[in-house]
């Protein structure tokens, strides 16, 4: 991967006041009430330029992207976002803890020639037109790279760590703790030296996305349409897959509208493949301790190696579902790789959700048969009190996907089923900017 230092554009204490009021998380994970919330946070909050507000009466010359580009205008103009002088690159720093264990995540922001699929560049998820149609029409509009594209690269021997944490010893550029108590840190590393360092070490190396595969593809179709040499370039973030911060917690599935289920009948069928424990529970109480007891059985097959899941059905028990052998796996997907079968989503997707429950990956990707529900904070609590109203009939638990496998999957030029991954925290935009035009 080519990676070059630019000179962003950033927010001005001096004009906004506290710079990390002026940063958000991404676009495509602000509800309608976090977009007001940014917006009465600060006046020049990124939210404006990245998910601006839609009104009744928007038409072709006035419309969320043309008032994007108005605001970015009105922040340079106001000195609110000003441009470095110095080339750089940026160290992107986040503290978080997750069940009492705190972590360190950190990458740096450069800029990242832009090239199609199966170089250097490995993807894992699939993309939609809609989001893509969307950030096309805002790169139009503002001729600027606005939120961040999450991308992972491997480097055991972390020289570009080393650089960063000696980087981190400077001068604060932005700081930030947002509301899931993640404080977000900005430095920056000017000295020519470490910049050649970090390209060198960067050259040969292929890169993963975690998460932007939107704005990736949007960057690469916006280069196209225009043939703007500056767009040749999109600003990213770069991690190392060594780093220690490097988290991805599990999205579980909750599943709903199934026609004749039957808690007993499903279990039945998955004894054909998979071991299953029971943990009944009689009161509230013991239910609180065997849902502990599932998590850490669920944990413990994890750290085994083992493919399993957790289930729960409001029938008076947790169960812990283990996999014999996961060579059934290239019977029900023959023309997939090893590690994309070796994948617990991919297991629960295809030998389960959609062999016994027939749920398909039609049903999948319309979410007709099933919700998502990310592993953080009280999310899981949530996800079972669903299931004991009725509104859904069970609830699956995943282990984590490691780092490795996505790497693995990508690298065979596939990619994996959705909702796979969920890195924690969020890389949030505004950071920098960088501005083409």
């Amino acid at each position: 991967m080519n990676i070059k230092p630019f000179k962003a554009y950033r927010y001005d204490s001096d004009v906004t006041g506290n710079p990390g009021e002026c940063i958000a998380p991404p676009y495509d994970v602000i509800d309608s009430d976090q977009q007001e919330k940014l917006y009465q946070q600060s006046p020049f909050n990124i939210v404006r330029l990245n998910k601006g507000k839609v009104n009744a009466d928007d038409s072709q010359s006035d419309n969320v992207y043309t008032r994007a580009n108005t605001h970015l205008r009105d922040f340079i103009e106001k000195g609110a976002l000003k441009q470095d002088k110095s080339e750089s690159v940026y160290v992107y720093s986040q503290d978080f803890t997750i069940a009492g264990t705190a972590y360190r995540r950190t990458g740096f922001i450069a800029l990242g020639e832009l090239e199609e699929y199966g170089g250097g560049i490995k993807p894992h998820e699939q993309t939609l037109a809609g989001p893509k149609a969307d950030r096309l029409n805002l790169m139009r509009a503002t001729s600027t790279q606005i939120g961040q594209i999450f991308m992972l690269y491997s480097d055991a021997e972390q020289t570009i760590d080393t650089i960063m944490a000696e980087a981190a010893k400077g001068p604060e550029l932005l700081s930030l703790t947002d509301e899931d108590n993640v404080l977000h840190q900005l430095f920056a590393i000017t000295n020519p030296g470490q910049l050649e360092t970090i390209q060198k070490v960067m050259a040969d190396k292929s890169v993963f996305i975690a998460d932007g595969h939107h704005r990736y593809e949007t960057a690469l179709n916006y280069y196209n349409e225009t043939k703007d040499p500056n767009a040749r370039y999109r600003m990213m973030t770069f991690i190392n897959t060594h780093n220690e911060g490097l988290v991805i917690l599990p999205t579980h599935r909750l599943i709903k509208n199934v026609g004749d289920f039957d808690p007993e009948t499903l279990i039945e069928k998955m004894k054909a493949y998979f071991d299953v424990a029971i943990m009944p529970y009689e009161d509230m109480l013991d239910k609180k301790e065997k849902n502990q007891t599932m998590q850490m059985a669920l944990n413990l097959e994890y750290e085994n190696g083992e493919h399993a899941f957790g289930m729960y059905f409001n029938n008076g028990a947790f169960y812990i579902a283990t996999l014999r052998d996961v060579a059934v796996m290239a019977e029900i997907s023959p023309d997939m790789s090893d590690a994309w079968r070796a994948l617990d989503v991919s297991i629960l997707h295809k030998l389960i959700l959609e062999k016994m429950l027939g749920i398909d990956e039609a049903a999948l990707t319309a979410q007709t048969n099933v919700e998502y529900i990310k592993d953080f904070g009280p999310a899981t609590l949530h996800a079972m009190d669903k299931v004991d109203t009725g509104e859904c009939q069970g609830l699956f638990f995943l282990n984590t996907t490691r780092p490795a496998d996505v790497e693995n999957v990508a690298k065979e030029g596939e990619k994996m089923p959705q909702k796979s991954t969920f890195f924690f925290p969020k890389i949030f935009s505004g950071l920098t900017l960088n501005v083409l035009k």
